[in-house]
């Protein structure tokens, strides 16, 4: 079967972008930022049983057609194919999450991440990772602290892998350790599946949203905290009473409409795994 023709237009239009089509930098910049402000991180068809699927038509649909969020495969899966229809060179690469562990953790690839060719150099972009995503852009240059509209970030050699760290405060947290070996699509497959399916994911048990908004602040929701971050590090949470304050900060700051029923399945969901109401350390 053929894949289905990437629709530019629509993408375009769903992160709000109206400037230039060149596969340049400056436009690179540009597209990273407005689609990583418009359309959310969030989990519901994970927490709800419902694996995402990772075919280009289904990724475009959910996020571009339906106004849905999701999680990295989702997110720069997207990216790529718009990047590709713009006229980058945009390729695929894969990670591992260490999230708050040594940056040499043995863990599983589980993040998908983006590498774009540019005459400058090599960039790496990711509009996938929750709460800490990268904004910006960022050269492949180890060492070399960053800039992004949401704070400082770095890429820490690691052997032959690469640590992505954000600044927070006065330390460095490590987020994600990109893999040196180039991945196939195959591998985001196997990667979905675990991260969506494997009982010790914390998107089967958990409820998160996640939006950095264009002031620099981040917004964050798990299991039903809503968090607001801002770059110098400082973090602000606060526990939503009810299900209309859940459902109306879902939409006030992530842009997801979700129906009295889909939240109170979540929330169901939530409850059985003790989790309403419980911090997670990865989202917040």
């Amino acid at each position: 079967m053929l894949e289905p023709r990437f629709d530019l237009d629509a993408w375009l239009g769903r992160i709000g972008y109206a400037g230039a089509r060149r596969p340049d930098l400056g436009t690179l910049r540009d597209v990273v930022a407005a689609h990583s402000a418009t359309i959310p991180f969030e989990n519901i068809d994970v927490l709800l049983g419902r694996p995402p699927k990772l075919d280009l038509g289904s990724v475009q649909r959910k996020l571009v057609a339906d106004r849905r969020g999701g999680y990295c495969f989702e997110q720069n899966a997207l990216l790529r194919a718009g990047l590709g229809a713009l006229g980058f060179q945009a390729t695929g690469l894969i990670a591992r999450v260490v999230r708050g562990m040594d940056p040499a953790a043995p863990r599983p690839p589980t993040h998908m991440v983006v590498q774009v060719a540019l005459p400058e150099g090599l960039f790496l972009v990711d509009v996938g990772f929750g709460n800490l995503t990268p904004t910006a852009p960022l050269a492949r240059q180890p060492l070399v602290e960053q800039a992004t509209p949401h704070g400082t970030m770095r890429l820490l050699p690691v052997g032959e892998e690469l640590v992505l760290q954000a600044k927070l405060g006065e330390a460095w947290e490590n987020l994600w350790r990109l893999c040196a070996h180039l991945p196939v699509d195959a591998d985001y497959e196997v990667g979905n599946w675990f991260t969506a399916t494997h009982p010790d994911s914390p998107f089967v048990s958990n409820l998160v949203a996640a939006r950095p908004a264009a002031d620099g602040v981040r917004y964050t929701f798990a299991n039903g905290r809503l968090g607001t971050r801002w770059a110098d590090g400082r973090v602000v949470h606060r526990m939503l009473g009810t299900e209309d304050e859940m459902r109306a900060a879902l939409d006030q700051f992530f842009g997801l409409a979700v129906s009295p029923a889909e939240l109170r399945a979540m929330l169901d969901v939530l409850e059985r795994n003790g989790q309403r109401g419980v911090e997670h350390r990865a989202f917040a």
